[in-house]
């Protein structure tokens, strides 16, 4: 399930310690999700050493050049110190991103690159992840100094993630980043209009959020994430005072010379202003960089974040068909007349909103995860019917992207990736049979193509340095012809009538909309006669009579609609601004790296075979966890392409009160994961005819685990199951070896988990429908005859409201009757009471959640209260035992509870998320096994640390 779990600790036990402890590590990375047939290269460097599959050597060798060759040139501004990267190249997946973690320190780049040239720009893909995440590398190996160092040698990698994630904020790392992928190119996302719109739009609204709301954001209001603030933070801060201000200022902050707030301190220190100030002074600046933007009007203002509303199509003059997304509700298609929307089907789970839209019918790409392999998943075509709201997929396990239809929708065009990085157009029809591949000889990549009656296509083109334009391909031959000249401007959303060809590029500061008549290859701008409404004009759309474009505001994407007959036709001529902006930031064209991207060389460099056996037994970071009953810290392992995981730990059970000290691990390259350990457990005990009984326990375990993804459609799904042997030794302690003999015994653990749900908005709490079931069986093989089977499962359905949700949650457990030994107890027993492993156990629990209030609030640039919520419980568990009391008589009792949490979900240091709860339960039986009174208060807590 999509939710934090929660453990549980008395008001005796210490809240803010926990929190002190805990960091945010990637999560980016899949555990064992390559197939075995996949067979690993490297190019080995002293800045990075580039893994990736046959067949990628050219992609391979780009990015060790670009890392290596950079590599002097960019240091200065950020640290000398260096330690080589490991750079894992993905190429089965269709999600574009790319990441460089500790813990183990690591990058991973997705190799397939996106649409959309206006959000992340159109240079080749493994070059724009080599500038944007190299600059991640030498951050981490410049931060791990003073006190971060400190917890990196108590802690390991992962202590230095702790450092660093308290010290020095997310928009550092990222503005940082994006200011070198900008720096060193001709394009970068400071140049690009889309990435600064969202802080254009609330100026231009006059919504000056708090610099806390800002790094936070809110369940309520769009706020802009914290590369677009970053990225003007060290924009400004280069600017003013000079290139290496924040070299100086990071390292400082990493070793917390400045003590309890080292950032804000290392600011003040090296400029002279406050933090505060300073982040004013950015925002002024860059205001003045837009100030021609229009005001959007009061009346025009949305309270609160109102809906997405993308990609329009026009029905008729009359109706419009778009994607509408909310915070509150799933992506769905909806038909807008008039005033009047009517929600048509809520949409697969899909990488974007684009689609298209002919006769009645919607194609678009979903997302769908492979069954078993986690770096591999599909982009798959579907069919939606607006009339029935019914869709069903065409395609299967393909990679297509941007599909368009011709203009009777018999046939469909769309752009597939291959695993290579090429990009082909494929013409399909509508049942999904694939009709025709057209040749690209000129290796371009294609974006949002779109039919030119039956023998041509158009589409938005990169060539292999990332320039773009508009280019007319004969479907037949693949022969091309530029309609616009290359340009590292961005160029797409296309759209046709008859010889008028509808499009958007970026000119200046703004992402314009134009029209190029193709018969004479004339282009004007298209302006409506009254005032703009937003920022940007995207995704036009064109009837007979009229135009609709999408523009941004502060209230989400907005439709824009006018008659043709009202539009200016401005002729674009040498007026327009024909560049990409540095909105006045000098050090972008002052530095001595400044387009060193174009001087990178290709240089030959040896490639050799990469080992999947390599660094097996990569023991990183000491990591203490909370999930109640258990306490724990271990030292753990994870090699570079993620297929082996080690651990050495140490647990404390608080429901038994023994302690275990182990060895874990799980092989995962193979189908299916082998997993082995061993465990030596001191004062297991057991209540026996009215006293404990305690023993020491060694075990040795090893299994077979099988991880499957039923994930598909407007569903999440997965289902696990496996089974482990283990061999136990067990001691008795010494007053009760003369009552209890030792024994050896043997057991096999089967379990099988399955999980689905429906998708979740922003604010659900949890996905409106859901079911995760669990079943746990032991039995013993050998040296006795015990059992024990535990099984529970919690259901989730709509509460009264859209963000309210009704749980039920159930469990049963039941020992053997002649058991000698006893297994582990995971019951979760009533809130509220002392737990004891029973022979026979069953609970039903009734919870009810709520959202309460959104605070948008904070203090001290410390703690930051984005939503209150409640829940409601009523918790029945009945129990029973025989052989129980020291006379041999049975035990049986009711143990009900009632009451209720308050959570608070949380942001720490402004950006560690964490909910934590205060719970108040009311005893409505004797609490048999320990406590006093009938009123418990407990702090719930996070899981997780690191």
């Amino acid at each position: 399930m999509n939710h934090l779990p929660t453990g549980y600790l008395t008001l005796k036990k210490l809240l803010f310690p926990a929190l002190l402890l805990t960091a945010t590590l990637s999560k980016a990375q899949t555990f064992g999700g390559n197939p075995p047939s996949i067979k690993w290269r490297q190019v080995n460097t002293p800045a990075a050493r580039v893994i990736f599959p046959v067949g990628l050597d050219s992609a391979g060798l780009n990015v060790a050049n670009i890392m290596s060759q950079m590599n002097n040139r960019i240091r200065p501004t950020i640290g000398g110190r260096q330690k080589q990267i490991s750079v894992v190249l993905q190429n089965q997946t269709t999600v574009a991103n790319g990441y460089v973690g500790l813990a183990p320190f690591r990058s991973e780049f997705y190799l397939t690159p996106e649409q959309n040239s206006f959000d992340i720009g159109s240079l080749p893909w493994p070059q724009q992840l080599a500038i944007h995440e190299f600059r991640h590398v030498q951050q981490y190996n410049n931060f791990n100094v003073g006190l971060s160092r400190v917890l990196s040698f108590i802690f390991g990698e992962g202590g230095q993630a702790l450092g660093n994630d308290l010290a020095i904020p997310n928009w550092l790392f990222e503005g940082d980043a994006v200011f070198n992928e900008t720096l060193v190119s001709e394009q970068g996302r400071g140049r690009l209009p889309l990435f600064l719109t969202g802080y254009r739009a609330l100026w231009a609204a006059d919504k000056n959020y708090s610099y806390m709301k800002l790094r936070n954001g809110s369940y309520r209001d769009y706020v802009p994430d914290h590369y677009p603030l970053g990225y003007m933070m060290v924009a400004y801060g280069r600017e003013k005072y000079g290139n290496e201000i924040w070299k100086n200022i990071t390292h400082d902050a990493a070793a917390y010379r400045g003590g309890f707030y080292p950032f804000q301190w290392a600011v003040k220190k090296y400029t002279g202003e406050s933090f505060k100030a300073f982040s004013v002074n950015t925002f002024s600046y860059f205001k003045q960089q837009f100030v021609e933007d229009s005001k959007q009007p009061a009346a025009e203002r949305k309270r609160h974040f109102d809906a997405n509303r993308q990609y329009p199509a026009f029905v008729d003059d009359s109706t419009l068909i778009y994607m509408k997304t909310t915070y509150d509700n799933l992506p769905a298609f909806v038909a807008k007349t008039g005033g009047v929307e009517r929600k048509i089907s809520t949409r697969s789970s899909s990488i974007d909103n684009y689609f298209d839209y002919s006769t009645g019918k919607i194609v678009y790409a979903a997302y769908r995860p492979d069954l078993r392999w986690g770096y591999r998943n599909y982009s798959e075509l579907m069919l939606l019917d607006i009339k029935t709201g019914r869709e069903h997929r065409i395609t299967s396990k393909t990679k297509y992207f941007a599909p368009a239809f011709n203009n009777n929708a018999e046939r469909i065009v769309a752009v597939q990736v291959d695993p290579s990085g090429a990009s082909t157009l494929h013409i399909l029809d509508t049942a999904g049979n694939l009709k025709q591949v057209v040749p690209n000889a000129g290796k371009l990549f294609y974006t949002y193509p779109k039919f030119y009656g039956d023998d041509k296509l158009i589409s938005a083109t990169r060539n292999n340095k990332g320039e773009m334009a508009l280019t007319v391909i004969d479907i037949a031959t693949g022969k091309c012809e530029n309609l616009t000249a290359l340009s590292y401007r961005p160029i797409g959303f296309i759209n046709l009538e008859n010889d008028k060809l509808y499009y958007t590029q970026t000119d200046g500061k703004n992402d314009r909309l134009f029209v190029m008549m193709l018969d004479t290859k004339k282009v004007f701008e298209m302006l409506p006669s009254g005032k703009d409404s937003g920022i940007g004009f995207y995704q036009p759309a064109v009837s007979d009579t009229k135009l609709a474009w999408v523009s941004f505001t502060a209230d989400g994407y907005q439709i824009n609609k006018a008659d043709k007959k009202e539009l200016k036709w401005i002729d674009a001529g040498e007026q327009y601004a024909r560049y990409l902006p540095d909105l006045g930031i000098t050090a972008l064209r002052s530095d001595s790296a400044t387009h060193l991207l174009d001087k990178v060389v290709d240089r030959p460099l040896p490639v050799t075979k990469y080992s999947k056996a390599h660094g097996l037994f990569n023991f990183h970071s000491i990591i203490p966890n909370i999930s109640d009953p258990n306490y724990s810290f271990a030292i753990t392992g994870e090699n570079v392409l993620n297929t082996f995981q080690s651990e050495l730990s140490f647990d404390y059970n608080t429901n038994e009160g023994y302690k275990q000290f182990g060895f874990d691990a799980i092989y995962g390259a193979l189908f299916p994961y082998i997993s082995a350990g061993a465990d030596y457990t001191l004062d297991r005990r057991s209540f026996f005819k009215g006293r404990y009984v305690y023993w020491n326990e060694t075990a040795v375990h090893g299994g077979l685990r099988v991880p499957l993804n039923f994930s598909q459609g407007k569903r999440i799904t997965g289902l696990t199951f496996g089974s482990d042997l283990y061999f136990n030794s067990i001691n008795f302690q010494n007053p009760y070896k003369s009552s209890f003999a030792d024994r050896s015994y043997s057991y096999l653990n089967n379990y099988i988990s399955f999980s689905s749900q429906s998708q979740q908005a922003q604010k659900n709490i949890y996905p409106r429908f859901a079911q995760s079931i669990g079943l746990n069986y032991k039995s013993a093989v050998s040296g006795s005859g015990a059992t024990q089977l535990l099984t529970t499962g919690v259901f989730y359905f709509p509460g009264l409201l859209v963000n309210h949700s009704f749980a039920i949650s159930l469990a049963h457990q039941q020992k053997g009757k002649d058991n000698v030994i006893s297994f582990s107890n995971d019951f979760p027993f009533s809130k509220g009471y002392t737990a004891e492993n029973l022979d026979n156990m069953n609970k039903i629990g009734l919870t009810y959640h709520l959202p309460l209030a959104y605070p948008d609030a904070g203090f001290g640039n410390l703690f930051y209260i984005m939503r209150l919520r409640a829940a409601l419980f009523f918790d029945y568990t009945h129990a029973n035992a025989t052989n129980f009391f020291t006379d041999g008589s049975s035990f049986k009792q009711n143990f009900r509870s009632a009451g209720g949490t308050l959570y608070f979900d949380t942001k720490f240091f402004n950006q560690n998320s964490i909910t934590f709860g205060i719970r108040y339960s009311r005893l409505l039986d004797e609490d048999f096994f320990g406590g006093t009174g009938r009123n418990r208060i407990e702090l719930v807590l996070p899981v997780s640390f690191f």
